[in-house]
């Protein structure tokens, strides 16, 4: 794989992309989207055949590590043959992000396809708390798409949780226990705001990382892993288990200085950091050329000097970012 041609104004060498498949969901979660969303309609979409050639192009320019993210990846159709194309690509890390509705069906076939890893979101253990969370979702196919995924022998299953206070901030130690059984990691966040909401209050809800880690070291000691996952997480180990506890805390340790990803949305706009508007229209270039990638390489090499230095996510007051999670991709 070739080293990466990707650098910032800051020094920051960018191999993570984090490629929207879809703005669809068949989950309403109350911190990714509006109860009662309209979606993207079909022409503004990337094609399969279009993000292939994206994934292709940053691979080309040294990208180790891509992931699949929606909305919910799952629901777009044809999925598999996306997987299949960029598992070709001979990435060092190639992920999903996953409701895990579909993977009672599907994990075997993913893992045949190429995927390495899949992250998986489940931010309850209750049926009733997890309804109201998801407004849409079922826990029981959820719970089985977990075993699925552990069945099917992918390399690594992370959860997801985002934690709310007030909502499952006190299920923190159940989750953790329940990723102690299953033998996978499990990766706590910080709800970021992203979209106008009025389900609730976001700095009511706000749940800290310390606060989060507070909790779990009342039932396990928690010691710093040394390895690095090449995203936004910080990982603990506890004694006596392999699971590793992971944080992401856009909002109480910010990560920016090592950020080493940018997001293509499902539009096809580059989005050089997840908490500013910088961005870039991948799709236009796409739809103009489409024999050479020469200037598509151009513009992606270019687009690094738009990187900010940092986000600035705020929970007091207007939100600075109109567009939802399931608009950015995970």
């Amino acid at each position: 794989m070739p080293e990466s041609r990707l650098t910032d104004r800051f020094g920051r060498t960018v191999n993570y992309v984090r490629l929207s498949v879809t703005d669809r969901c068949d989950f309403r979660c109350v911190y990714c989207m509006a109860e009662d969303m309209t979606f993207l309609p079909r022409q503004q979409v990337l094609t399969l055949e279009e993000i292939a050639r994206v994934a292709r192009t940053f691979t080309e320019l040294g990208t180790e590590k891509i992931r699949l993210t929606g909305g919910e990846p799952l629901v777009r159709k044809d999925i598999l043959e996306l997987v299949r194309e960029i598992g070709r690509y001979g990435l060092r890390d190639f992920a999903m992000t996953t409701n895990g509705s579909h993977l009672p069906t599907m994990a075997e076939d993913l893992r045949h396809a190429g995927l390495h890893r899949l992250n998986i979101s489940l931010d309850s253990l209750d049926e009733d708390k997890f309804r109201r969370i998801t407004r849409t979702g079922r826990l029981s196919q959820v719970l089985d798409g977990i075993d699925a995924a552990r069945e099917a022998g992918f390399r690594g299953i992370k959860l997801n949780t985002v934690v709310l206070k007030g909502r499952n901030d006190e299920e923190v130690p159940a989750l953790v226990d329940f990723a102690r059984r299953k033998g996978v990691d499990i990766t706590f966040i910080e709800e970021m705001p992203l979209g106008q909401i009025t389900e609730h209050d976001r700095g009511e809800a706000f749940c800290s990382s310390d606060e989060v880690r507070d909790i779990i070291r009342r039932h396990h000691d928690l010691v710093p892993a040394t390895e690095d996952s090449g995203g936004p997480a910080r990982y603990y180990r506890m004694p006596g288990s392999k699971t590793r506890v992971g944080f992401i805390s856009p909002h109480s340790h910010n990560f920016c200085a090592t950020c080493n990803r940018v997001r293509v949305t499902v539009e096809g706009r580059l989005l050089l950091c997840l908490g500013n508007e910088h961005s870039v229209d991948l799709r236009r270039v796409l739809r103009g050329n489409p024999v050479s990638d020469d200037k598509l390489q151009q513009t992606i090499i270019d687009a690094m000097d738009l990187k900010p230095e940092k986000h600035h996510f705020d929970l007091n007051g207007d939100v600075q970012i109109l567009r939802f999670m399931n608009m950015t991709g995970g």
